[in-house]
């Protein structure tokens, strides 16, 4: 069966570009990505790794660790790492997971047999400090991967986890957000003492929580 939101994140071992990585303990307290990729020296995926390198300094602002996977080889990983930062104008900067056997692919659904029975989808899992499933997402191998709207869900991630609050369609850092329906207007005037808009009962919007 497929994992869903909520469901614990498989741990597992793997050799990676950064040395061995034992994944619950590499993420220890912070939050991660784990996306994968469907093979070495493929245009698509060395777009995505540069882009993601460029967003290091984002996540790490967010305390949110990533690693890449591919079902290729930690040899073959450390030839595509030179191609990477020759084209992409970014050095590899987070591990990227040899998965030549598979294990970590079938143990997180990577493998979409009426898509490939060779090579991962382009999936996508946010994990927890408690190392739940947070969101997942998959792109088929053609389409490469919006990372600005990984970071713009794990803010609304990271957000809703503390505050008692949703957030809109397209909502970005700093706008308005949702009062949770299951918060009574006696409650909320608690919480949100400024007041908020009432549009109808159940959609009230307030201004973004302070962390």
């Amino acid at each position: 069966m497929a994992l869903q939101l909520g469901d614990d994140a498989p741990d597992f071992t793997a050799e990676s570009t950064d040395g061995p990585i034992k994944f619950h303990e590499y993420l220890g307290s912070s939050w991660g990505v784990l996306f994968s990729h469907p093979k070495d020296f493929t245009p698509v995926c060395t777009t995505e790794l540069g882009r993601v390198a460029a967003l290091k300094p984002e996540f790490d602002k967010r305390n949110v660790k990533v690693v890449g996977l591919s079902v290729d080889s930690l040899d073959s990983h450390k030839g595509w790492v030179g191609d990477i930062k020759e084209t992409q104008g970014h050095a590899l900067n987070f591990p990227l997971v040899a998965d030549h056997d598979k294990k970590v692919a079938n143990l997180y659904g990577m493998i979409h047999p009426n898509a490939s029975d060779t090579f991962t989808v382009r999936s996508v899992f946010v994990i927890g400090p408690d190392k739940k499933i947070k969101l997942t997402l998959t792109y088929p191998a053609s389409t490469g991967r919006n990372f600005d709207e990984v970071l713009r869900v794990i803010d609304s991630l990271q957000l809703t986890a503390k505050h008692k609050v949703a957030t809109p369609s397209d909502w970005k850092q700093g706008g308005d957000v949702i009062i949770v329906p299951s918060l009574n207007d006696a409650d909320a005037k608690g919480l949100f003492p400024d007041g908020w808009k009432t549009v109808k009962p159940y959609l009230r919007l307030v201004p973004q929580p302070k962390s």
